[in-house]
């Protein structure tokens, strides 16, 4: 598990100095470098590694925690969890080479035609095989302690994990048959054409859902460690089980209100992938009334009393308090862009702009990557056997991500309502019409700034909690309910879940799919990286 944690913090922080250099070479602070694919390179690497490596391992890690703390037994398939780590390892690696040199720029969304070196692909397929064991694992374990226990509720903790594992490995069945069929075989030199546009649906078959997949772990932590940490009680386990089936069900048949101003998918396709989207928005807001409720709970139970006097009383010294208010501030903000984004209307005026960039850093590198810090804080001292005993350093680094935060991405939300275009290697600031815009580049980088002091803050607090004082630490615990509650038996097991997972992604997919695949000459000449279009 450690080994998990902090593989994929190293590869964040190296992710977060590359998104912060971006930013720096694209002010007026300094010349203009002169050559973009560099840029681009950056990128890549940066959304790689955010996108794919860091929350793959973290919810792997924390996957593996949450089957021996909360089933009470040991992990089974040992040897195959160290099997799936290394290939996430090698994968990395094997992808991050070809990047490092150049040989593919094709950021984390690969844009085909454009087409890199095969050993990219290569790479980010042993990723996701790394990550299936993972699943495969988690399904086992589950199955193997049913056995144990006939009849019995699944822990909460336990079933959300399941729900998450299940959820990534058919979501990312698209980008794998993305890569598998169109791409690699171009990559290799088998053939010279591609469907782009076949191959973009494919990827929004787990553009969007995977954003749920890296979610999990933070509304894990929402729902099982918040509680518990600040003195509380869940308020309810029935809302934050149907809260995690509602989000396997709903996140797969959405990711097409990325591709709203793509021509090869219909209008009627999209409008039924902007009603889902909307859908999603339920699990969210059955979150933030359960969570609020129980943080509530634990403010009146440690003497608050009125409307909102026990806002008072709640441990704001606790840095797991401070993270979920901090995660919720930013999950509002983030999560009001994401209806201007599956608007169908409101999608002209923002797509492919610098609010798409503050929409997802809002909600991924906001929201949720504050609740994989405090995961990581809850953890350590029973992962170590020592005490993380810097609770100061704690707080100022969880302030600094915050404010660094808001800096970053409100500024990106603005000039996107104005029109600057994402993904530009760089501005010509001697234009009248973009110079105003300047003052937001530099207020980004500043935010930047902030999130790399705080990314290094984190590591210093982990690093120093291996050198601490051996501590007797009592069992580990995850949050308990106010009430006894009888857990409804569809909210006890996925089959039903998962066949209607399974169906709406049929359902909304299918159809674009096959018309696509039916249509005549719809390939393109592949262009290499590297070469003149």
């Amino acid at each position: 598990m450690l080994w998990h944690f902090w593989i994929a913090f190293v590869a964040f922080f190296i992710a977060l100095v590359l998104g912060e250099w971006q930013m720096y070479i694209r002010s007026p602070l300094r010349d203009w470098i002169g050559n973009p694919e560099l840029y681009y390179r950056s990128v890549t690497a940066h959304g790689s590694a955010m996108g794919y490596v860091f929350p793959t391992l973290v919810a792997m890690g924390f996957g593996y925690a949450i089957v021996e703390l909360s089933l009470k037994q040991s992990l089974i398939g040992r040897r195959w969890a160290w099997a799936g780590f290394g290939l996430v390892v090698v994968g990395t690696i094997t992808a991050m080479i070809p990047v490092s040199m150049g040989l593919a720029s094709v950021l984390y969304t690969f844009y085909p035609p454009l087409i890199g070196n095969p050993f990219y692909y290569i790479g980010v397929v042993l990723v996701v095989v790394g990550s299936w064991i993972w699943v495969a694992l988690m399904s086992v374990n589950l199955r193997a302690w049913r056995k144990a226990h006939p009849g019995a509720v699944v822990p909460l903790p336990m079933f959300a994990n399941v729900a998450g594992a299940y959820l990534w490995a058919w979501t990312s069945l698209g980008a794998a048959i993305e890569i598998l069929f169109q791409i690699l075989p171009v990559a290799l030199g088998f053939r010279h054409t591609i469907d782009a546009g076949l191959a973009r649906v494919f990827f929004s078959w787990t553009l969007h859902a995977i954003v749920y997949f890296w979610l999990m772990p933070a509304y894990i932590a929402f729902y099982t460690l918040v509680p518990r940490a600040i003195g509380g009680r869940l308020y309810s386990d029935t809302m934050a089980r149907l809260s995690f089936i509602l989000f396997l069900v709903f996140s797969m048949p959405i990711g097409v209100h990325h591709l709203f101003q793509d021509p090869q998918v219909g209008s009627g396709v999209k409008f039924l992938h902007a009603v889902f989207t909307g859908l999603v928005s339920v699990p969210t807001l059955l979150t933030i009334f359960t969570i609020t409720a129980s943080v509530e709970i634990a403010g009146r139970l440690r003497g608050g009393t009125g409307a909102i006097g026990w806002v008072k009383r709640l441990p704001w010294h606790n840095p797991m308090m401070l993270a979920v208010a901090f995660s919720f501030i930013m999950l509002g903000f983030g999560g009001a862009g994401g209806l201007i984004n599956m608007s169908y209307q409101l999608d002209f005026a923002i797509h492919n702009t610098q609010w798409i960039t503050g929409h997802f850093h809002l909600i991924f590198g906001g929201a949720i990557v504050i609740m994989y810090f405090a995961v990581a804080y809850d953890l350590w001292p029973h992962l170590t056997g020592r005490e993380l005993k810097n609770g100061r350093a704690m707080r100022w680094q969880l302030w600094l991500w915050f404010v660094g935060m808001i800096v970053l991405t409100f500024p990106w939300h603005v000039v996107g309502i104005l029109g600057m275009p994402r993904r530009m290697a760089y501005f010509d600031y001697s234009d009248p019409h973009i110079a105003p815009q300047a003052i937001t580049v530099i207020i980004t980088f500043i935010g930047g700034l902030l999130l790399v002091i705080s990314g290094l803050l984190f590591l210093l607090v982990l690093a120093r909690g291996h050198r601490s004082s051996l501590v007797e630490l009592p069992e580990f615990t995850f949050s308990q309910t106010v009430h006894a509650e009888r857990t409804p038996a569809a909210l006890n097991g996925y089959a039903i879940w998962l066949a209607l997972m399974i169906g709406l992604s049929v359902v909304n997919y299918g159809f674009p799919i096959m018309q696509l695949m039916a249509l005549p000459q719809t390939s393109v000449p592949a262009v290499p990286i590297g070469s003149q279009p």
